[in-house]
């Protein structure tokens, strides 16, 4: 399967932050892995992205998916991760099979969140394994989670919106947080961190976090009233980064950039601080996207669990 990276100048255009774990278009510098891509998908080979930031710590199972390996058909077609897409139920819980045991986890030790473009972080534990999965939540309007305990896989979902990993190695605790552009505006990876912080004692400059696989500033354009709301949130400085006007009175928009500049005011050290070196619109093909398909598709998740 043909990749499409993104452009490095597209993620690191900030000069003043950006020049560590800078993208290009090398192997090496890939900040995502591919596993099992260019498996025939039999015998559970269910392909999966893992991020190079994060070996070596090896407390953890995570991941996140593609749209390759599952038995959903259609629009859906295969793997589809979302009950609420009109997607057969049934499909939709083998796929949820099918990842969980590429990863190392199991569907009734998920947590999957209820988003709604919040910026709501909950604490999850033992108590709400299989929420979402296989047994109805008690919870709603939730976009973050947070666990420091083991065996609780959190489970959230996506289709060009971005996902934030956080993992806090000294205090092994962790955090997956959903950020459409409502949520980056919002500040939710602010709000995780705040947090984890709160309920486990959590240093930011111990925190790892990874930026994952989304829409990129190319793929996104806005119109005015978006524009203005980031406007509204960030410094000149930040906007000029953030934000591109056009002729049309569009706008291409960096969510990548903007949760950056948020991990940074989080307190994360920028040496602790990853970027996607894959876009969802630009790989159709992989990976669901929004826009690309006009809404014709199915659901995306990522998966972060402390091991048993």
């Amino acid at each position: 399967m043909n990749i499409k990276y993104i452009n490095c100048k597209n993620i690191n255009i900030d000069t003043n932050i950006d020049n560590t774990n800078s993208n290009s278009n090398t192997e090496t510098n890939r900040t995502t892995e591919l596993m099992n891509i260019n498996s025939e998908h039999t015998l559970n080979k269910v392909p999966y992205i893992k991020f190079k930031c994060f070996e070596g710590i090896d407390f953890i199972n995570y991941g996140f998916s593609t749209r390759l390996g599952g038995t959903s058909k259609g629009i859906f077609s295969s793997m589809n991760l979302s009950f609420a897409r009109g997607d057969d139920k049934n499909c939709v819980s083998k796929n949820f099979e099918l990842i969980a045991d590429a990863i190392g986890t199991t569907p009734q030790n998920m947590v999957y969140a209820m988003q709604t473009h919040t910026t709501n972080v909950l604490k999850v534990g033992k108590n709400e394994c299989g929420m979402g999965v296989v047994r109805d939540r008690d919870f709603s309007d939730i976009d973050g989670l947070i666990t420091n305990e083991p065996g609780v896989c959190l489970v959230t979902s996506y289709a060009d919106c971005v996902p934030l990993y956080f993992i806090d190695t000294k205090k092994k605790c962790i955090g997956l947080s959903h950020a459409g552009w409502r949520g980056t505006v919002g500040k939710i990876g602010i709000e995780t961190v705040k947090m984890m912080t709160q309920a486990y004692d959590s240093n930011p400059q111990d925190i790892i976090a990874f930026i994952g696989p989304s829409i990129c500033i190319d793929c996104y354009e806005v119109s005015q009233d978006v524009a203005d709301e980031f406007s509204n949130a960030y410094s000149k400085k930040q906007m000029s980064h953030i934000l591109i006007s056009k002729s049309n009175k569009k706008f291409q928009l960096n969510l990548h950039q903007a949760n950056k500049y948020n991990l940074l005011d989080a307190g994360l050290k920028l040496e602790n601080i990853f970027l996607t070196d894959i876009c969802t619109c630009c790989n159709p093909d992989l990976l669901y996207s929004h826009r690309a398909s006009k809404g014709q598709r199915g659901g995306l998740c990522g998966f972060l669990e402390i091991k048993e």
